[in-house]
């Protein structure tokens, strides 16, 4: 390689073996359906896993990363985290059938056992792809450090599981809960497997650190960077925040009676935000977009809290203290809610895309009237002036600087 030559990055494999994996988690997906209906359980049952077609979720945003950019781990990673879970829950599947219902009559259940706790790979996995974003490397080489006891505290992890399965299968000691998961990996066991609580309760905290330094660093490249690299951890940390909000959000509104299919899209959506939101900043595409899509998403966030609190008052106010029937208050109050969401959703809007969304902010109305103007301006100093005051009320800069050619004033 001559001096001043760019590195070139070597694939991780063929771009041909991402189809073959891809084929592979196909095959598990499809699998998916007899072992569900054999264990007399819902394809949405996540004991022992995530649903199957959140893991062909995950593993087709790896298919496309892997296949157009082999180069990059980070495409190879999603597709072994598609794998991984969709084993894991066919297992799970398996192990239901054969250990509670037929009490170990089906064949090869010792296979499903081993397998089951692909969940462990797949979450180590996850804690590296968020510290390898965006181009497969760490932010740093202060960073290596950080990657690599992340490593072997999940390698530890998974050993363990692995051990627990193996003796239990040696023992022939299988003894599996309701959603096919080995008693043994449970962390409540007692006896010669209790040891695996205590590693858990230990290595879970660590694991869950290492997570927090991944997204630090991520925040710290964040911070430092600009222009294309900017965009691209912007979508990443989007993707992450949102995750986080609507798995933390499903679990305390499902308690408080949300329905069921607007838990189920929270969940989904914040299993699959991370995936989709790598995959887009990963091909760079619609960058731009993403001030846009975050300024929406606050705006009607904020929309539907004032909805729904004017929604509670009005029913409280009616059944409480005026004593309506409680129907004619409820239609009353959603008929009040709908009314109030166009204006309220403009108001929202107007205010957050001027602090949020500034390079979109009526960007057609102030071209149009600050051209209009420079059509009848003669004047150096009114046209500076007229500039500042347009920049200034569109993007509200930290400050404005105009250079002005001496041999042109």
């Amino acid at each position: 390689m001559t001096p001043g030559t760019p590195a070139r990055r070597v694939p991780l494999a063929r771009p041909g073996t991402a189809w073959v994996l891809g084929g592979l988690l196909l095959a598990l997906a499809i699998v998916d359906v007899p072992l569900s209906r054999l264990a007399h359980q819902s394809l949405n049952a996540s004991g022992g896993s995530v649903p199957v077609w959140l893991s062909v979720a995950y593993g087709a945003v790896g298919l496309v990363v892997a296949w157009r950019k082999p180069g990059n781990p980070l495409g190879w990673i999603f597709l072994l985290v598609g794998l991984f879970s969709a084993l894991a829950e066919d297992a799970s599947f398996y192990m239901v059938a054969d250990y509670r219902l037929r009490h170990g009559s089906l064949p090869l259940g010792w296979a499903a056992v081993l397998t089951q706790p692909g969940w462990a790979p797949t979450v180590a996995l996850l804690g590296v792809a968020v510290l390898l974003f965006p181009d497969g490397r760490p932010p740093s080489r202060r960073w290596r450090w950080v990657l690599w006891a992340y490593l072997g505290v999940a390698a530890l992890w998974i050993g363990g599981a692995a051990v627990i399965s193996v003796g239990a299968i040696a023992g022939h000691d299988i003894r599996v809960d309701s959603g096919g998961n080995l008693i043994g990996l449970t962390g409540g066991a007692a006896g010669p497997d209790a040891w695996f609580g205590v590693v858990q309760d230990v290595f879970f905290p660590l694991l869950a650190l290492c997570w927090l330094l991944s997204v630090a660093s991520q925040v710290v490249s964040y911070r430092r960077s600009s222009g294309e690299r900017r965009q691209q951890l912007k979508w990443m940390l989007a993707g992450a925040i949102a995750g986080a909000a609507g798995l933390v959000l499903s679990f305390p509104l499902s308690g408080a009676g949300l329905p069921g299919l607007v838990h189920d899209i929270l969940v989904v959506a914040g299993i699959l935000s991370l995936p989709v939101s790598i995959g887009v900043a990963v091909f760079k595409y619609r960058l731009l977009d993403i001030d846009r899509i975050l300024s929406r998403t606050l705006s009607y966030a904020i929309v539907t809290g004032l909805l729904i609190g004017v929604y509670a008052g009005l029913v409280l106010l009616a059944t409480r203290v005026l004593k309506v029937h409680g129907t004619v208050a409820v239609a009353a109050a959603t008929l009040a809610a709908a009314a109030l969401f166009a204006p309220v959703r403009r108001r929202v809007q107007h205010v957050v895309d001027r602090r949020f969304n500034r390079a979109r902010y009526d960007a057609d109305r102030t071209v149009a009237e600050f051209s209009a103007r420079l059509q009848d301006a003669v004047d150096l100093d009114s046209v500076r002036d007229d500039l500042l005051a347009a920049v200034t009320g569109s993007l509200e800069p930290a400050y404005v600087s105009i250079w002005v050619a001496e041999g042109q004033r």
